[in-house]
C-alpha cells in the first residue's frame, strides 16, 4: 500500500438536513423520442402530441423513468464520493414535454454501523412549484 493511500480517510458523510444543489432539467420531445427508441418504452402517449391532448394532457407527459435517470447526475454532482445503491419514486403527476423541471433534496438519515449509508429525500418540481416526483434514494 502506498503512502497516500495510507494517509487518505475515507470520506465523511454530509451533515443531516445538508441540502443538494438546485438542478434544473428540461425535456423536450426530441428528448422523449430517442429516450423511446432506446429504451423499448415506445408508448405513443410519451411520443405524439396529438395522441396526449385527446387524453386530456397539453404535451406528451415525459417517461417515468426517463424522469427518475435525471436524479442521479444531481446526485453524483453533489458527492461523486458516493455512490447510488437504491432509489425509489412516487410519481404525483406528469412531467409534459418542454416544462423544465427542478430536481432538489437533503440528507434526511446518516447510517453507521456495518452499512453505513446516506438516505436523501428528493423532490422534482414543475414551472408551477407542483411536486411532480417524491423519491428516496440510499447512497453507499
Amino acid at each position: 500500500m502506498s503512502a497516500a493511500a495510507k494517509n487518505s480517510s475515507p470520506p465523511s458523510a454530509p451533515p443531516l438536513g445538508e441540502r443538494l444543489p438546485l438542478r434544473g432539467v428540461r425535456f423536450d420531445l426530441d428528448a422523449l423520442r430517442r429516450y423511446a427508441a432506446a429504451s423499448g418504452d415506445d408508448n405513443p402517449i410519451h411520443i405524439d402530441a396529438d395522441l396526449a391532448r385527446r387524453v386530456g394532457l397539453e404535451a406528451p407527459p415525459v417517461h417515468g423513468m426517463l424522469l427518475m435517470g435525471a436524479l442521479e447526475p444531481a446526485i453524483s454532482a453533489w458527492r461523486p464520493d458516493l455512490r447510488l445503491q437504491k432509489l425509489a419514486a412516487k410519481f404525483l403527476r406528469p412531467l409534459l414535454a418542454g416544462e423544465s423541471v427542478e430536481m432538489s433534496g437533503r440528507v434526511v438519515e446518516i447510517g453507521a454501523g456495518e452499512k453505513p449509508h446516506v438516505l436523501l429525500r428528493l423532490l422534482a418540481h414543475n414551472e408551477r412549484r407542483e411536486i411532480v416526483v417524491i423519491a428516496e434514494a440510499t447512497l453507499v
